[in-house]
């Protein structure tokens, strides 16, 4: 249903459907989950999420077994991809990819949200010789206003990274989010875990789980009581 939804939306986007991304989400999204338990259940939800956005890169091929044969997949070759992260949070989502093809190429991308106008900011990138030739996984865990993606988007498009060779990796993302990637960006694949309802009038995806990275880190939010603490 979700799916359906998403792409009604936006007509390359894939929401992920499963009870162990519905169960991991909930902890995640809970106001009471400490920070332990917040990065345990977001580093299991990122493993899924990863191995989902390699799958999409992964090749028909027909699989020999000891008593005859099936239909599979192949999975990519990592020196064919290239994971970039939007700094900071996307660093976690990018591991996650990593940890199951440590030959990929990696990159970064600083992209920062103005608090006052909640406009992205750009602030630096770096990334590998010849990423235009190459299948670009681009993470993210929140898929907001989309001005970060479309930005991280348009730094890629000018090293040559055509549309449909890149998939964008996100946790949640929201309506507005998917409508903007539509518009301005529409070649580019997304999967997510959650599709939520909306944008408040801060930005912030409702019901959507809080800070993404303030909560991973333990930046902050803890001693002020927003979520969750363990007392460390």
């Amino acid at each position: 249903m979700a799916s359906e939804q998403a792409q009604m939306l936006n007509r390359n986007a894939e929401v992920l459907s499963s009870p162990a991304v519905t169960m991991l989400l909930s902890q995640i999204r809970a106001k009471s989950t400490t920070q332990k338990d917040y990065v345990n259940a977001a580093d299991r939800l990122m493993g899924i999420l990863a191995e989902e956005g390699l799958a999409r890169l992964a090749t028909p091929m027909t699989v020999v077994t000891p008593c005859g044969t099936c239909s599979g997949l192949e999975a990519p070759l990592g020196s064919s991809i290239c994971a970039v992260d939007i700094i900071r949070s996307g660093g976690i989502l990018l591991e996650a990819v990593r940890k199951v093809c440590p030959d990929l190429k990696t990159a970064k991308v600083l992209i920062q949200r103005d608090e006052k106008t909640a406009l992205p900011q750009f602030f630096y990138k770096k990334l590998p010789n010849g990423i235009e030739k190459k299948k670009v996984i681009l993470c993210d865990p929140m898929l907001a206003s989309g001005g970060s993606a479309l930005m991280a988007i348009d730094c890629l498009k000018e090293a040559g990274v055509f549309e449909d060779n890149i998939l964008f990796l996100n946790v949640v993302s929201c309506p507005e989010g998917l409508r903007a990637l539509a518009e301005k960006a529409p070649g580019v694949r997304i999967l997510s875990a959650a599709l939520d309802e909306k944008l408040d009038e801060h930005k912030f995806i409702v019901p959507g789980l809080g800070d993404f990275g303030d909560r991973y880190y333990g930046t902050a939010g803890y001693d002020e009581g927003l979520w969750g603490s363990d007392g460390k």
